[in-house]
């Protein structure tokens, strides 16, 4: 008989309710020994909290989150607030006996995700768990291009050029949270480079030892005050008072560097690269074969297999929706009913139950140990931008 795993909620915005649509399909698409319980959602206004309650399916609501650590039916707390506030919250969750999971970045500074990592190493010992939601590792063809390399098919890895690129953070969006440095910690660096850092470390398997050089920039230096929430990220449609205040995070991180096993890497990220609204890209150059991978048409995976005769060879489109060869899509539609956005979340969240249930997730979930590493590598680019040097890993601990 399955077991219920009690959710309790952090968070109404945005990622709350990617979280919370992916914890009320979970039971639907997945057979797991261990199910998702929508018990509680927190928010900071309690109105609004009990209206996301009724519209997610959550049992109940509340404008106090700490009131969820003594609800024993909760089993486990989900953070989906600004970058600040995560390492207290995670924290104090892990002390009081709960399993964790955490929105990225794993925390704004490199101090508060040191905290997590401590905090999660020594849960750990009472079997508890601590995960960062790095959802694109759950994309299929993200998943499966992570299986091609552990098979071998690219051989020696010689390039990894990864981007993450968005054009909602121009002169006509409001000061946001996103922006403001006490709150979210960076800008796009945090935000999107983050995402990518840990994809290039997922899929190759392989570490960064060196950023040897980075370039940040803020473009927008001053933005219009928010009165309003508006939409989830950019706020537009909100209202806006006259007044502005000022940006205190990056617009923009670029950044190269080197990997263990040789290979040299880019990443870039960015709010204003115009015409890209969620490009979340990697290509990675290997002796036998090369893959790229573009968000903005999740479900294919481009292959050159350079084993073949040379007459043979070219960039192949893998459409990654065959239940039998691509991770997760045989608990949604049939092959090339495409899946999206969403089912990202939903297929971590079995992975999560899984896990719980004593069983192996289907591709490495990211721990606080693992993200904390993706955390180090965001740290040495800023750094390397702001002192204008190289910054080998071993630097930064």
């Amino acid at each position: 008989m399955a077991k219920d795993v009690g959710i309790g909620l952090v968070g109404t915005g945005f990622m709350g309710r990617a979280h919370a649509n992916a914890w009320g399909g979970v039971n639907r698409f997945f057979s797991l020994k261990h199910c998702s319980s929508m018990e509680t959602v927190a928010g900071t206004d309690a109105q609004e909290a009990s209206t996301f309650a009724r519209k997610w399916g959550f049992n109940n609501s509340t404008d106090h989150w700490h009131s969820m650590l003594e609800n024993d039916s909760i089993n486990l707390i989900d953070i989906t607030t600004p970058n600040h506030m995560h390492a207290d919250m995670a924290i104090e969750a892990l002390n009081a006996g709960r399993h964790v999971t955490c929105e990225k970045p794993m925390a704004g500074t490199l101090e508060d995700a040191r905290r997590m990592r401590d905090a999660a190493r020594k849960a750990s010992r009472k079997g508890l768990h601590a995960w960062v939601w790095f959802n694109y590792r759950r994309c299929p063809a993200v998943a499966f291009a992570h299986q091609l390399v552990k098979r071998g098919r690219l051989g020696r890895i010689f390039h990894v050029r990864a981007q993450y690129l968005q054009d909602w953070g121009g002169p006509e969006t409001p000061l946001l949270w996103r922006f403001v440095g006490k709150e979210a910690g960076s800008g796009a660096h945090g935000d999107l480079n983050a995402h990518i850092v840990d994809m290039a470390r997922f899929v190759t398997g392989d570490e960064l030892t060196e950023v040897t050089g980075a370039i940040e920039e803020t473009f927008i230096k001053e933005r219009v005050l928010p009165e309003g929430h508006g939409a989830a990220i950019s706020g537009k449609g909100g209202r806006r008072k006259k007044q502005t205040g000022r940006s205190t995070v990056d617009d923009c991180l670029t950044f190269m560097g080197r990997m263990k096993g040789g290979a040299v890497a880019t990443f870039e990220a960015t709010r204003l690269a115009t015409g890209n609204q969620n490009a979340n890209k990697i290509e990675i150059n290997g002796e036998k074969g090369s893959i790229r991978f573009d968000f903005e048409r999740m479900n294919v995976l481009e292959w050159w297999d350079n084993t073949l005769d040379p007459g043979l060879r070219g960039w192949n489109r893998i459409m990654c929706t065959d239940s039998d060869a691509h991770p997760y899509v045989a608990n949604y539609w049939p092959a090339a009913h495409l899946i999206g956005y969403e089912h990202c979340f939903t297929s971590m969240c079995s992975d999560i139950l899984r896990v719980l249930g004593g069983r192996r997730s289907v591709v490495p979930l990211p721990d606080f140990e693992d993200a904390y590493i993706t955390q180090r590598v965001l740290h040495a680019a800023t750094l390397s931008a702001r002192e204008r040097r190289p910054v080998k890993m071993s630097e930064v601990k």
